[in-house]
């Protein structure tokens, strides 16, 4: 007998024992297999989970990869970020456009296939990109879109895609990706010889608060960009009252051009999850969560699998390696598309079960987190670190890096370069060292952390890649001679405004402000008084948002007012009757015009 819908939701809600808090987990279920989640379903789950249906609805409604409305069987996301705009991704749209005869955000007339746009997917070394289903696909070109069209038309089994596997663990049995990791630079750190255990070993033979000692004596700062001390960080989780405790693992990566961490999963998941497990002995916590983007749901039966073995191995559960009293075990809580989930709070408020929204500060995470309870929130790279700093000691961290900033830093590079992809730098090294290792001969700018970082010009490629100077947590996309500075600034502000949760006012109509302002400067619609008024702006939408997205999200407009000011100069001039042509009516009355059959005599009198 079939099973109703009603039977489904319930059937899946038991699975996750009606917590409320699974919330994220449930509609995930109930959308892979109905394809979408139905508004009867809807309020289905509400009564299941003892809550609300607006919140049920909030929820789908606010992440990108949910929809209530059916789609295909297949979902194609072309990646359209500022790195495969440049690859040649126009060209690829229009091919898949052309051979499915539908536009973007359509379904083909038999319901079978749906084509988008989806932002930064994490292969700005390999595009253009896109994600087929989960599966992910990479260097298209409009020959390729045509072919994986016609292919699909035939079967519609997005797995048929792959011809050939990516190097290391993408070609391991439960991933199978065409993915390449594209390791440029091995350095003496995170890629050093893999001791399975040893870390783990080593901190829970001291004491825990001597393990926050050796992690705040190796001076580690988060590797996600906004580089706070990690052991203090622990410190003040351990100390903050709570009768539980939480490891968070952000593995979001959502910003433009970042992609190490995708890497790191990849290669080095063991010593993930071993500094995870030593957080969670620090700070005195028996959970772990690992936020993994929807973009990299392909690793997640391989990470799962992983997660498996450990426990099998005594390297998580009860008394974990024989620790009498330390239980620990790590879950995977899966995102679905929402750049603002990269900010710590807002990663909380999602694992939760609740929309992204990011949450006011204080109380921050280490005093009351995930439910309420003291949280850590670090990154991969970050929790890498530290499971090295434990295996050989904080002085051999300190050896490498800058008086503070010290260690190595993984940069995930593309761009206009020859060798795109993962180096692992120490702290400290020059930017321009950098480009030359990458081969950028003829960069005319550089993006330096995604786009909400800064605009580099060639006079600064001395500058250094630190906490201190051009600080980063990651991405470095390079920009040759061929390319225009404001319309990668406008593509930076598109993705902004996009991905606002829109909860406060300057960034939810700021960012909109910014980029028609911007727009009616590319026109050639500007004056010169515009510049002072487009950076007043940036700064407001800077100083009264309520979170790190709109707090950043004007700093391609600053960074490039600030170094390239001659490209926006050029664009702007004085009319000599004191007017600017921002407002054109000739051209806004032409439809009417077109309409009632004559001109306007106002126009043409």
């Amino acid at each position: 007998m079939n099973e109703t819908l009603q039977d489904t939701v319930t059937r899946i809600c038991s699975s996750f024992s009606g917590d409320r808090s699974r919330l994220m987990d449930v509609v995930q279920a109930v959308h892979d297999e109905c394809g979408h989640v139905p508004r009867p379903a809807m309020e289905m789950i509400a009564q299941e989970l003892g809550i609300s249906r607006v919140e049920v609805e909030s929820l789908i409604s606010f992440y990108s990869f949910y929809t209530d409305q059916p789609q295909g069987q297949v979902v194609i996301r072309l990646c359209n970020d500022i790195v495969d705009r440049m690859s040649g991704m126009d060209r690829v749209a229009q091919a898949f456009s052309a051979e499915l005869g539908i536009g973007f955000g359509q379904t083909t007339p038999d319901g079978t296939i749906s084509l988008m746009y989806t932002p930064c997917i994490g292969m700005s070394d390999q595009g253009p990109a896109a994600l087929i289903n989960d599966v992910v696909v990479t260097n298209l070109s409009s020959d390729s879109a045509r072919e994986i069209v016609q292919e699909l038309k035939l079967h519609l089994d997005p797995t048929r895609l792959i011809k050939h596997l990516g190097d290391g663990n993408n070609a391991h049995e439960l991933i199978q990706a065409m993915v390449n990791n594209n390791i440029r630079l091995k350095g003496d750190m995170l890629f050093s010889v893999i001791n399975r255990g040893e870390a783990l070993n080593k901190a829970l033979n001291i004491s825990p608060m001597e393990v926050i000692r050796a992690v705040k004596t190796a001076r580690l700062r988060g590797r996600g960009g906004a580089g706070f001390p990690a052991g203090m960080k622990w410190e003040y989780t351990r100390a903050a009252k709570g009768d539980k405790k939480y490891v968070m693992c952000n593995a979001d990566e959502g910003e433009p051009g970042t992609f190490k961490d995708r890497v790191l999963l990849t290669e080095l998941p063991d010593r993930v999850f071993a500094g995870m497990t030593i957080a969670g002995y620090a700070i005195g916590a028996e959970e772990g969560i690992l936020y993994l983007r929807q973009e990299y749901a392909y690793l997640k039966e391989f990470l799962e699998n992983v997660l498996q073995k450990r426990r099998g191995d005594g390297l998580l559960g009860q008394n974990v390696m024989g620790k009498e009293g330390f239980n620990f075990n790590i879950r995977i809580q899966m995102g679905a598309g929402a750049y603002v989930c990269g900010e710590e709070t807002a990663l909380i408020s999602s694992c939760e079960g609740l929309r992204g929204d990011p949450k006011n500060r204080p109380p921050f995470p280490a005093q009351k987190g995930y439910l309420g309870y003291p949280t850590i929130v670090n990154n991969v790279e970050t929790l890498c670190c530290v499971t090295k700093i434990l295996e050989l000691g904080p002085a051999s961290f300190n050896e490498q890096g800058t008086e503070r900033s010290a260690g190595t830093k993984l940069l995930s590079i593309s761009g206009d370069c020859k060798l795109p992809g993962i180096y692992e730098v120490p702290l400290g090294i020059e930017l321009s060292e950098v480009l030359k290792m990458a081969g950028a001969e003829d960069a005319i700018a550089v993006q330096v952390g995604g786009a909400s970082g800064q605009m580099v010009a060639p006079e600064d490629f001395n500058r250094h890649i630190c906490f201190d100077d051009l600080s980063t947590g990651g991405s470095i996309m390079v920009f040759g001679a061929q390319r225009n500075i404001l319309e990668i600034v406008h593509t930076f502000m598109d993705f902004f405004v996009e991905e606002s949760c829109g909860y406060c006012t300057p960034c939810r109509v700021g960012n909109q402000l910014l980029r028609q302002r911007l727009e009616l400067i590319m026109e050639g619609k500007g004056e010169p008084a515009d510049l002072e008024n487009l950076e007043e702006l940036c700064q407001t939408v800077k100083t009264c948002s309520r979170c790190g997205l709109g707090q950043t999200s004007p700093n391609p407009i600053l960074s490039t007012l600030k170094h390239f000011r001659p490209v926006y100069e050029a664009m702007v001039q004085e009319e000599k009757d004191g007017f600017q042509p921002a407002f054109d009516l000739r051209e806004s009355l032409a439809v009417s015009e077109r309409i009632i059959g004559r001109q306007s005599v106002h126009v043409h009198s």
